[in-house]
């Protein structure tokens, strides 16, 4: 008889992490006494997933406001710099933004609008409308936003983020000037020193203050790319990726994670036989429909992974089999065909109309977004996911 049960995806409850402790030990241990709790038996191509905050965490790779500033100061020479496109968070950027106001003199803060890149909103296209401001060619100085827009706040956090961005700044001894603009050049007429903050659109930023004049550009990827006086570091993002871990560091998005994964994977095959795939994953990559966020503050899902989960879904829509190609069947006859299709399927279904509408996204990704869904951000405690099934089709038994 088929298995019943699909995809399974489970929240394992781990230790309190601290810098330092033996990941390997704790994850594998973790994971086998959650299957002795409850009742299930490791396969082989099970998932384990552990979040990028625990690894971070291990590691110690930490950074402080003042190491920031110091980094800031050296690479952009501790004078005026514009600050473009940061996302508006208390948690993802506003330690980094005090790091970066105390490592130098002024700051010309550049909010994009009406939203900042994960979707966070400033003020409604609604609103936009109405006072008939065109957002990918006005530039508004901080008097005109107030007059037009007034003091908007977030509407699932309650913070006007222009006023505690600001206030940030000016705390740390900068002086502030905030402007708001959707083309990055805008910036280059109030300095040609700049720190573009934006994530995934972080490349083609630089390219265009380049080419239009700027003097110095560095991307968030690009500050704290190595230790500043013992600090933490991450050299393929810098600060993108961290999060706040107290009113003055940050913790930086976790790096050499290759690894972890594999010894991990080594781990479990010694402990159980079977050959599981590992992975550390961020945020997820999904839209909330309500807030209109898109979860993604992260460079990327997943850092590091092990090999068997490279690639993208390749899938046959039982939908589109059920509707067209056999759509004279029904009961097992129908069953038995889409079983057969199943099984003849080629190795790239790319094009074909009976994988349409089968998600066309990286298998780490999609994973990743399960596991953030799965852990949640709060005090669930459970930092370890296990995921079953999750390569299983309809002709598994």
């Amino acid at each position: 008889m088929s298995r019943m049960v699909g995809t399974v995806s489970r929240g394992v409850r781990a230790p309190i992490i601290r810098a330092g402790d033996d990941l390997v030990e704790i994850v594998t241990a973790s994971v086998l006494e959650a299957a002795a709790d409850d009742g299930f038996a490791v396969r082989d191509r099970d998932i384990v997933a552990m979040t990028e905050a625990i690894v971070a965490r291990a590691q110690g790779n930490y950074a402080s406001v003042d190491n920031i500033a110091d980094d800031v100061r050296a690479k952009l020479g501790g004078e005026t710099v514009g600050v473009i496109f940061p996302i508006l968070s208390r948690n993802r950027f506003a330690i980094c933004l005090r790091g970066i106001a105390k490592g130098a003199k002024k700051i010309v803060l550049m909010l994009s609008y009406p939203s900042d890149e994960v979707g966070n909103h400033l003020i409604s296209l609604d609103k936009l409308d109405e006072m008939g401001i065109d957002p990918y060619k006005d530039v508004l100085d901080l008097k005109k936003y107030r007059e037009l827009f007034g003091y908007e706040k977030h509407r699932f956090t309650g913070v006007d983020y222009v006023e505690y961005y600001e206030s940030l700044i000016t705390e740390c001894g900068a002086e502030a000037e905030i402007i708001f603009a959707n083309d990055p050049r805008a910036v280059l007429a109030y300095t040609k020193n700049v720190i573009n903050c934006d994530i995934h659109t972080r490349q083609r930023t630089k390219r265009l203050l380049r080419a239009a004049g700027a003097e110095k550009v560095f991307g968030l990827d690009e500050i704290m790319t190595a230790p500043v006086n013992g600090s933490g570091y991450n050299e393929n993002y810098g600060l993108l990726g961290s999060n706040k871990a107290t009113e003055d560091t940050v913790k930086l998005f976790p790096r050499d994670c290759q690894d972890l994964v594999e010894t991990i994977q080594a781990k479990i095959k010694e402990k159980t036989g079977k050959t599981v795939e590992v992975m550390v994953y961020g945020d997820g990559a999904f839209k909330d429909p309500i807030g209109k966020i898109w979860e993604l503050a992260d460079p990327v899902v997943s850092p590091a992974y092990t090999k068997g989960l490279e690639g993208t879904p390749n899938e046959l829509k039982l939908k589109y089999l059920a509707d067209n190609d056999f759509a004279d069947l029904s009961g097992d006859a129908l069953k038995e065909a889409i079983k057969t299709k199943i099984h003849e399927k080629d190795g790239d279904l790319v094009g074909n109309m009976i994988s349409e509408g089968t998600t066309p996204r990286r298998l780490t990704d999609l994973i990743g977004s399960l596991c953030d869904l799965t852990s949640g951000s709060g005090d669930k405690g459970t930092p370890i996911v296990y995921i079953q099934g999750y390569f299983d089709n309809y002709t598994t038994e």
